[in-house]
């Protein structure tokens, strides 16, 4: 008997705007904007916003349970923090003054702000992303080709084996192993929902060339804990409105005690290659996963050719899905 592959899933196209609130769920949103106010090649600027919002399910106004506001200025044509603050302030962050947002970033931020971690704020959330937005910021240079200077290219250092998309013999790689280059994005609508303009935090609104990864999480308790999350890439065009390159959508359910995940399901919506979606196959060695635990499981059980980069980041994000149902929980009985 011959036992066929299960079909390689493929991008379902945008998913427009997000759901109107549930009655009952709490509500995390993040943007982190990416801009050179002296032009490409410059010193990158980021500007990120995040909120907590709990909507009640007896139809009372939303309540704001946390909010925090980042800004980050990079030293020109490098990935080193040369000026990091947040509102409310954290002394902790000028830590992280003269950190390379590559590899071994996010230790280094879990060493600095060990209390914003564990307590799973909305800043660490956006602290966490760091590293993978200041790298592909430059994507936003290749929707603006005569905006400035410019340094971008496609990758030139061998890529086979980082991820899924980069698999051995993957359509996305040159015969040296190197990406190529291509264009799958997609044009996408604004994310609030014109039903639910309270469903975001105010959004940056750039008009010049700039980067957005932008994320939703939403949490509603019971007997289980269900959680429906959206992850997007993109990027503002010259004639206006954003083209996407990165976008996923998550449906999970968790124990309500445990918080162990029962069911996991990722829909690919927007990605660069053939082989990206493929990682959605593996979903499966998480079950059974406190969701706590996300942060340092995925990279261990999804690395290299079993995940897909962006995919192992809206999976990590899921970590702070405690904290929230917490924050539900005490918002509920105010």
């Amino acid at each position: 008997m011959t036992i066929e592959d299960p079909p390689a899933p493929q991008p379902a196209g945008p998913l427009g705007p997000s759901p109107v609130r549930p009655p009952g769920s709490v509500r995390r949103t993040s943007t982190l904007d990416t801009r050179w106010p002296g032009g490409f090649g410059t010193g990158l600027h980021i500007d990120g916003r995040a909120r907590d919002l709990y909507t009640p399910a007896d139809g009372r106004p939303p309540l704001v349970v946390a909010e925090d506001r980042l800004r980050v200025r990079f030293t020109p044509a490098s990935r080193v923090i040369e000026e990091i603050e947040s509102t409310p302030a954290r002394s902790e962050l000028a830590l992280l003054t003269g950190a390379r947002c590559g590899g071994g970033f996010r230790t280094r931020l879990a060493q600095a702000l060990p209390r914003e971690r564990d307590t799973g704020t909305p800043l660490y959330l956006m602290l966490d992303d760091l590293a993978a937005v200041s790298l592909i910021a430059d994507f936003a240079e290749t929707r603006w080709p005569s905006a400035g200077p410019g340094t971008h290219r496609v990758a030139a250092r061998p890529q086979e084996g980082v991820c899924t998309g980069f698999m051995p013999g993957s359509s996305a790689l040159s015969p040296d192993h190197v990406r190529k280059g291509g264009d799958r994005t997609r044009r996408v609508v604004p994310l609030p929902h014109p039903d639910d303009p309270a469903g975001w935090h105010e959004l940056a609104a750039p008009t010049e060339p700039s980067m957005r990864r932008a994320r939703r999480i939403d949490v509603t308790p019971g007997e289980v804990i269900g959680v429906d999350a959206m992850f997007q890439d993109s990027a503002t065009v010259p004639e206006g409105g954003r083209r996407a390159v990165h976008e996923y959508r998550l449906h999970a359910t968790a124990h309500a005690r445990t918080g162990a995940l029962l069911t996991l399901r990722a829909e690919p919506r927007i990605l660069p290659y053939d082989e990206c979606p493929l990682a959605v196959l593996n979903l499966d060695r998480l079950l059974g996963t406190p969701l706590a635990d996300l942060r340092t499981t995925v990279p261990r059980v999804l690395r290299g050719t079993d995940g897909c980069t962006h995919l192992n980041d809206a999976l990590r994000a899921l970590a702070e899905v405690p904290a929230l149902v917490a924050a539900l929980h005490r918002s509920a009985q105010e």
